[in-house]
């Protein structure tokens, strides 16, 4: 099939590219960088919210990224875009195109399927023997 010879490494793509992607959000909730002028304009979020979310996003989306302790990993910033979407999203409206929620519910989906499969080729897991 199409493809599907190239299933582990489209899949250590997607959890490298998934976790960078992910830092980026806790680098800005920790440290306005980069500036994101959209994100900016809306000031910044309540402390408790840099503080819980900003470390498990960089850390969480590194660890995720590197494949180190990848289940578990994901598994916490899964559940952190759960939470995210219904604080931030789905209260304001039910659909997630209305509601602007679309991008936590691609990483919490994104996140789980990660840390369902594990850190899988190219993953410091995989080197130690963890996978």
């Amino acid at each position: 099939m199409f493809m599907q010879a190239y299933t582990s490494q489209t899949y250590a793509l997607l959890r490298l590219m998934t976790g960078l992607l992910f830092i980026w959000h806790g680098l800005h909730k920790l440290f306005s960088f980069p500036a994101v002028p959209h994100l900016d304009a809306m000031g910044k979020p309540p402390l408790f919210i840099v503080a819980i979310a900003g470390p498990i996003e960089l850390i969480g989306g590194l660890l995720v990224m590197v494949g180190l302790f990848t289940r578990w990993a994901a598994f916490l910033c899964s559940g952190l875009m759960a939470v995210a979407y219904w604080m931030a999203h789905g209260t304001r409206a039910f659909l997630p195109i209305v509601n602007m929620g679309e991008t936590a519910i691609l990483f919490c989906f994104a996140f789980l399927f990660i840390s369902a499969n594990g850190g899988g080729i190219w993953s410091m897991d995989a080197a130690r023997g963890d996978e």
